[in-house]
């Protein structure tokens, strides 16, 4: 385990990672296999992302704070973290803030694992009504639509403008940036099976 995962849940209200009373993913590990076939997945891709992991941790703030200005801009993504009276709950956008970004660095160092899994079943849920609002006791709308995760894959795929500074090797750079672009397609793949039912995910 490395010093980033060993720290990784330290001080982030509402970060549950590995915690007992997290949701239960109903997947299987050959489940989690093929879809990671699916959109391309191998170990160069996670090795090359934990290769670069301090990269990750020291920018993760700077790509969420880039990604909530486009949901901010956006009248009909940025109402669903406003309260009953229509503005912004604060708290509550501060709070989910801190966990976005250490969902930045989990991306880059966290193994693929039923731990891993799991917590990949809670984030899906805290977008639905069974348990959005209930880590942070807020008052926000209580779903936010699949359609606007499944949109949202795009924006959060764009990580080259964060990186090129610092990955001056340009081949190598267009190899994280497309290791980055499969596992967010993974975890948003993820993320949707809570809203289905009936078997249809």
């Amino acid at each position: 385990m490395t010093d980033l995962q060993k720290t990784a849940n330290q001080g982030i209200p509402g970060y549950d990672f590995d915690a007992v009373e997290i949701a239960q993913s109903p997947l299987s590990t050959e489940d989690l296999m093929h879809l990671e076939e699916a959109v391309g997945w191998t170990e160069a891709d996670s090795d090359l992302l934990q290769k670069h992991a301090e990269l990750f941790r020291a920018h993760a703030e700077q790509m969420v704070d880039a990604w909530r200005e486009v949901i901010g801009s956006q009248e009909h993504l940025s109402k669903w973290f406003a309260g009953p009276n229509g503005k912004p709950d604060d708290d509550y956008k501060a709070r989910v803030k801190r966990r976005f970004v250490q969902w930045v660095i989990d991306v880059a160092i966290r193994p693929h694992d039923r731990r891993w899994l799991n917590y990949q079943e809670e984030i899906g849920l805290r977008h639905t009504p069974e348990k959005k609002n209930k880590t942070d006791a807020g008052h926000t709308a209580p779903l936010v639509p699949l359609r606007y995760l499944l949109a949202f894959v795009p924006v959060v795929s764009e990580v080259r403008r964060f990186l090129e500074v610092d990955i001056s090797d340009q081949g190598e750079l267009s190899a994280v940036e497309r290791a980055w672009r499969k596992v967010v397609q993974l975890h948003v793949t993820l993320w949707s099976r809570p809203y289905t039912r009936d078997g249809l995910w």
